[in-house]
């Protein structure tokens, strides 16, 4: 992983284990963590925590969110409500270093029932690790971010 940052990180109950190893991973790594929970094994609402990692991504008090459920498509979805999020459900480090370098990613989301940790740690690890290219991928960024494209 690169340079210490700070992350911002939430799961539901079925996330929380998945969640917990990343978590460690992440302060093993010298990042500051924001943990907006769950914390215990309780039923919970998944877009309640998405919609707390994506606000602090969006403001600039986190500069990543990873967000855990138990397939990443109910995360994905509720943090990409959110102008500035850019969030994308991982399966490798592949998809990790592409929708950093290509996308600008800044919310990563897996799923604890269709991914090992392993793999989860590893594309974290080259999620936080790999730049933004920009070039032709930042007039594809700003196409996004573009009122004109809500309409």
């Amino acid at each position: 992983m690169r340079r210490a940052m700070i992350i911002a990180i939430g799961s539901d109950h079925a996330g929380l284990p998945l969640k917990r190893a990343l978590l460690a991973a992440l302060e093993a790594g010298g990042h500051q963590v924001l943990d907006a929970g769950a914390f215990d094994e309780a039923s919970v609402d998944y877009p309640d925590y998405a919609h707390q990692v994506s606000a602090k991504v969006a403001s600039g008090e986190a500069r990543f969110g990873v967000l855990v459920c138990g397939s990443g498509i109910g995360m994905c979805i509720a943090a990409n409500r959110h102008a500035a999020i850019r969030a994308v459900n991982l399966h490798n480090s592949t998809e990790a270093r592409l929708t950093r370098q290509h996308n600008d990613a800044n919310v990563a989301c897996f799923g604890a029932r269709t991914l090992g940790a392993e793999v989860a740690l590893d594309a974290l690890a080259a999620f936080l690790a790999t730049e933004f290219e920009g070039g032709r991928h930042q007039r594809r960024i700003d196409k996004l971010s573009a009122e004109s494209a809500l309409a």
